[in-house]
């Protein structure tokens, strides 16, 4: 049931400082807990997990068994017709499992709002925190466990959701068992139930925090393609100095190879006329 309420969430540097709580949007969190929903669509992705590779042989598929173990009568024994029907020990099994599909379809806009509810109700117990973009330039562990400590949820199942893929945080907390890291956009029902808490990137959720006071800008690394284009420069540079140094020694040489010829067609012209 959906009531008329605004939302507050606690918010976060990307250092883990507390700054002013913002206005979370009312377009996805605007009070709505729909409980059958919410169920429905965390069963369906629990069995759209599963496999369903099960699988057992009856009594056609069982290798063996084609004669028949005694004669029909006269032995005193039950009638048997072969080693591998069901009753005896390595024969085939009967209504066995085999290989089947699990999944089950939700419609889009069943599964919206489910999540949709989720949100709500993690909000509804404050259990919804804002933070700045989280930028690492490597893969680290320890800062993404410091930051967890500074918000002081270290105890409690955390999903993060970042805006976009970011694999240097995805990595960051691959490998800890209570967090779970994973863009906006991919997060389900399930995911936002598992948790404790959510802590959502200011940009994922449409609006970017102001810098608070005494934030400690973080150099980043230059991308790859300007190191590119400024080593393709500088080799062009090279060239043209190159180039320049080559067109000048010809210019050099050429006066050189003149006079040499004027020399040889003087030397002609004297024997000519010696002679």
């Amino acid at each position: 049931m959906a009531e008329d309420t605004t939302f507050q969430a606690a918010a976060y540097t990307a250092q883990g400082a507390e700054r002013e709580s913002v206005t979370l949007p009312r377009a996805l969190f605007d009070g709505t807990v729909n409980m059958p929903v919410m169920h429905q669509a965390v069963k369906a992705y629990l069995a759209n997990q599963r496999q369903g590779n099960a699988s057992t042989k009856i009594r056609k598929y069982v290798s063996g068994g084609n004669q028949k173990p005694w004669k029909q009568k006269g032995t005193g024994r039950a009638r048997q017709g072969s080693i591998r029907a069901p009753q005896w020990v390595g024969g085939g099994t009967v209504f066995g499992p085999i290989p089947r599909s699990y999944a089950q379809y939700v419609p889009r806009q069943v599964r919206q709002l489910a999540r949709k509810s989720a949100f709500n109700a993690r909000a509804r117990e404050n259990a919804i925190f804002v933070i700045d973009g989280l930028a690492f330039d490597a893969p680290k562990t320890k800062q993404l466990v410091d930051l967890i400590a500074r918000l002081g949820v270290a105890d409690k199942k955390v999903l993060i959701l970042t805006e976009g893929a970011k694999p240097n945080v995805f990595l960051s907390g691959r490998n800890l068992p209570l967090v779970h890291v994973m863009p906006y956009s991919d997060v389900s029902t399930y995911h936002i139930l598992w948790s404790d808490v959510v802590l959502v990137e200011s940009g994922a959720l449409g609006s970017q925090l102001e810098p608070a006071e005494g934030d400690e800008e973080v150099a980043r690394p230059k991308k790859a393609g300007s190191a590119r284009k400024a080593a393709s420069k500088a080799g062009a540079k090279k060239a043209a100095t190159r180039g320049a140094g080559t067109a000048k020694k010809k210019a050099a040489k050429r006066p050189a190879a003149k006079k040499a010829a004027a020399k040889k067609s003087a030397s002609k012209s004297t024997k000519k006329k010696g002679k």
